[in-house]
């Protein structure tokens, strides 16, 4: 039963819907810390699942905002909350695991303990010798964790060996999931990917990214030419 004043779930809920569809990004985070956190939070698990990319993503950087706060105070809880996400990635959870890839990532990409802890994880979505990910709609899903959380720590990113798996994924048959590749690929400077980049300059396949704050709309050829020009920078050859 709630108490006189307290904020109901289905008030919650409410709150949190109008806060994802506000444009005003700092003032809505502000507002989201007021609320109740652990009904928020599950209804940000929830939020996970929403077709619509730009609610999809203020979801996504909302829980990670909360859960690293969270981890300043109880690591233990925030933890759980990791668990959580990687559980509904387990074909017994009975789940289907959207959003999670993104959710991970995000919540790394915003506390350093976290990353230290679970980065190997999210790259072990990557292996075939690991938690592989056959699912091209989840693929989709890591690959743009893969590209936030390289954007945010790419020494640890490097660290746990995401470079190495990216290049496959550069030959996979959905096309969303190479044009992903492509950007991860230009944000590590992958040395194997060259060829597979060349493959992409002249696609045109719409690329949705989640840059911590929002979507950003690309070209999956215009990502492959930004990735070969990275590489080029670099000096990497073939």
């Amino acid at each position: 039963m709630e108490r006189p004043g307290e904020t109901t779930g289905r008030e919650t809920r409410r709150r949190l819907s109008a806060l994802l569809d506000a444009d005003d990004f700092e003032r809505s985070l502000e507002e989201l810390h007021v609320l109740p956190r652990r009904r928020t939070i599950r209804a940000l698990f929830a939020a996970l699942s929403e077709k619509d990319e730009e609610r999809k993503s203020r979801a996504v950087s909302f829980l990670g905002s909360l859960v690293a706060d969270l981890a300043g105070n109880n690591m233990e809880e925030a933890r759980e909350l990791m668990r959580r996400l990687m559980w509904s990635l387990n074909e017994e959870s009975g789940s289907s695991g959207w959003g999670a890839p993104e959710a991970m990532a995000e919540i790394m990409a915003v506390h350093a303990g976290l990353a230290e802890e679970y980065a190997h994880m999210l790259v072990s979505y990557m292996r075939e010798d690991g938690n592989y990910l056959e699912n091209p709609l989840l693929q989709r899903g890591l690959l743009r964790g893969i590209g936030r959380l390289s954007m945010a720590r790419p020494d640890l990113m490097k660290n746990r060996d995401a470079d190495k798996y990216l290049p496959p994924f550069l030959e996979s048959s959905d096309r969303v999931v190479r044009g992903l590749a492509a950007w991860c690929t230009g944000l590590l400077g992958v040395r194997d990917a060259r060829s597979g980049l060349e493959s992409l300059l002249d696609d045109g396949t719409e690329i949705v990214l989640y840059e911590g704050r929002g979507v950003v709309r690309r070209e999956s050829g215009h990502l492959a030419r930004e990735a070969l020009d990275r590489l080029d920078e670099q000096g990497v050859s073939h």
